[in-house]
């Protein structure tokens, strides 16, 4: 038998919430928050690095900020990979709070991949990737350490040899109206 990887979760905050009109982590949802859904349904081994402004939250997260602040998704997953110790860094934007299930789907996909595939990215029901939605091998983050990452796109973690996986329903969706976090509500 072998030993399950050691996994940190990288959870980006620093989004603008322009489309839900206010802070959309904040929302209330299921009796916590979008944040704190997707926070208490991690599996509780995982250290979890917050990226972005810190926030009050009931589980423990240790927060850094992407340089400059709000430079963009691709400057936070750098930002908190430099916070991870474990051999593999799951990555997912903090308004996703039905992902979980999906990020430990990632993690058995990548831990059963060769060594040459550094990721497993999930793709919604277009087959769209979401490098956002993934699993990386935390060495082959560091590959994008010496690239200047403010303003860049957080598509270019493509460039990584990657699997896609299908990741259904609402573990691949994001909160980004009122209309979405009432599905999100109502188990939809």
């Amino acid at each position: 038998m072998t030993a399950a990887p050691s996994v940190t979760a990288l959870v980006l905050t620093g989004g603008r919430s322009e489309r839900f009109g206010s802070d959309k982590l904040a929302a209330p949802l299921r009796g916590t928050t979008v944040l704190g859904t997707l926070l208490g349904s991690l599996p509780p081994g995982w250290p979890v690095v917050g990226v972005g402004a810190p926030r009050d939250v009931e589980q423990g997260v240790t927060w850094v900020q992407e340089d400059p602040p709000g430079a963009g998704p691709l400057a936070a997953v750098l930002a908190g990979a430099r916070q991870v110790r474990t051999d593999l860094a799951v990555v997912v934007a903090g308004d996703m709070p039905g992902a979980a299930p999906a990020l430990t789907m990632l993690v058995d996909v990548l831990t059963g991949a060769g060594p040459e595939v550094e990721a497993a990215v999930g793709t919604d029901d277009e087959r769209v990737p979401n490098p956002l939605l993934a699993v990386y091998r935390t060495r082959a983050l560091a590959t994008f350490a010496t690239r200047p990452a403010g303003g860049g796109p957080a598509r270019a973690l493509l460039e990584l040899p990657h699997v896609e996986v299908l990741v259904a329903g609402a573990a691949a969706h994001d909160v980004d109206t009122m209309a979405d976090l009432a599905a999100f509500e109502d188990g939809t």
